[in-house]
């Protein structure tokens, strides 16, 4: 699969001499102050002087004082920050994506691969549904748990695809699935509970806890089982203190997906724990490929009242940008989320919500429109799997469904890289990938595995050549440090 990446289709040609890094910062700080590249959420704003202000930022701590001037009087203004806020690291995954955006957009030939966001346009149907919202004048305030149309829309949904069923009063419609999660994650929490996570995870999860003032409770899994939990090492964590179990099937970031009978012994366990409540996040459900299939945990028997369900129309609709999505359990929850939202941001956007509607019209599982989208990513999994698969060193599980693939590099860790150093974790070789083959990953600390790195398929397959032909290069100059 050897290409040439001149005149690749949307792929810029990669800048001679000097490496793209020291050729951007030459241009943007100047040829005596180059500086090495890192992951710190600041580094979106890539100058001498957001540098430094990054480099005082890590170094402030959490009590500080700014004097301030003025003509009568010096005044001394506390400009600490909430601890909950300081409990709470960035998003990886956002820092990334805009460091790599920020250098496309001076010129940098950077191939992203770090965002979840698939490369296709939202579907017609569900464009024009919002166009004629705003046509009609539908641009004002919906009820705060969402129109009662997209609510009994989303109870058919869940009804005929997922085999649970609800009324719209157990319906909360939010500005996206993440608002979904925290608002039940703050909604069930209280201090000192225990949120339990299987790493992998997706970011945001042990971050909400703490917001929550939770303690999240991180439970590994392993590559040779394809990333899916155990369930003796469940049952061995649980206590009085875990509230909340959170699974997400099909996985981000590994893509795997739990089997029926898998979950119907984790729910076994569930089941002797009065206070434990499960959060399914199943907002790639639509995105799986046979002969895998979903099941939502709330149809498993006694489940229903324990599990608050979360799913949306980014992923598998292409909607990121539109911000709707949805959870659905126990009349109970479901109104305290909706207080929170209540007092948050009120309801999703009226256009949005039109949009959704449509989306659900499509038909079952999205009808031809998602199927088409599914079958391209397949595609583009098969051919990931198969060339990383040809790599001295590399680990796949193989994913059953999302658009990810989370890859052991670990046997990498340890070799040493001309110009750039010590490779040693995951962040270090996604720095040296960003610096010497200009492809943008996530390495997989941010998810809780450090042997791994995240490579998003949401891309064309042209693109992903490409930057599977810049890895490779890339790793050339390498050798596997450990023996495998």
């Amino acid at each position: 699969m050897a290409r040439s990446l001149q005149g690749s289709p949307g792929i810029p040609s990669a800048p001679s001499g000097l490496g793209f890094r020291d050729q951007f910062l030459a241009a943007h700080l100047g040829s005596g102050s180059l500086r090495s590249i890192s992951f710190s959420s600041q580094l979106h704003n890539i100058s001498l002087k957001s540098l430094n202000t990054a480099r005082q930022l890590q170094s402030y701590k959490t009590s500080a004082v700014v004097r301030v001037e003025s003509s009568s009087e010096n005044m001394e203004i506390d400009i600490s920050l909430s601890p909950r806020v300081n409990s709470v690291k960035p998003s990886k995954t956002v820092a990334i994506t805009d460091q790599a955006t920020a250098l496309v957009q001076a010129g940098i030939p950077v191939i992203r691969l770090a965002a979840g966001e698939p490369d296709f346009d939202t579907p017609s149907v569900i464009a024009e549904a919002g166009i004629n919202a705003i046509r009609e004048g539908y641009t004002r305030y919906t009820p705060n748990a969402g129109t009662l149309e997209l609510r009994s829309a989303i109870c058919h949904k869940l009804k005929e695809e997922n085999g649970i069923c609800y009324t719209p009063d157990q319906i909360l419609v939010s500005n996206g699935a993440k608002q979904s999660i925290l608002q039940a994650v703050l909604a069930v929490c209280s201090p000192g509970d225990e949120v339990i996570i299987p790493a992998p995870f997706w970011v945001s999860y042990p971050e909400m806890a703490r917001l929550a003032d939770a303690t999240p409770v991180i439970l590994s899994t392993h590559i040779s089982e394809n990333f899916l939990l155990d369930p003796k090492l469940l049952e061995s964590k649980l206590s009085e203190k875990s509230r909340l179990l959170i699974l997400c099937s099909p996985s981000n970031p590994t893509g795997s997906v739990y089997p029926k009978k898998l979950l119907e012994e984790i729910a076994q366990i569930v089941a002797r724990h009065p206070r434990l409540l499960v959060l399914s996040d199943e907002i790639y459900e639509h995105i799986i490929y046979a002969p895998a299939t979903h099941t939502s945990f709330a149809s498993l028997p006694g489940m229903w009242e324990r599990t608050l369900t979360v799913n949306g129309f980014s992923k598998a609709f292409a909607m990121t940008g539109w911000r709707l999505g949805y959870l659905a359990g126990p009349k109970h929850f479901v109104a305290a989320c909706g207080k929170i939202q209540s007092q948050f941001t009120s309801g999703a956007s009226s256009i949005a919500q039109k949009a959704g509607v449509a989306a659900l019209g499509l038909g079952y599982a999205g009808g031809e429109a998602v199927s088409t989208m599914v079958k391209a990513f397949r595609e583009r999994r098969d051919y990931l799997v198969k060339s990383f698969g040809e790599l001295e060193g590399v680990k796949i599980s193989e994913p059953k469904g999302a658009f990810y693939l989370f890859l052991d590099f670990s046997s990498y860790y340890g070799a040493e890289a001309e110009d750039f150093g010590l490779i040693k974790d995951s962040e270090s070789l996604c720095r040296y990938l960003l610096d010497k083959a200009q492809v943008a990953l996530v390495p997989g600390d941010a998810f809780g595995d450090d042997g791994c790195i995240r490579i998003s398929y949401a891309a064309s397959l042209s693109t992903l050549q490409a930057a599977v032909e810049r890895i490779k290069k890339a790793l050339v100059r390498l050798r596997p440090a450990v023996p495998v």
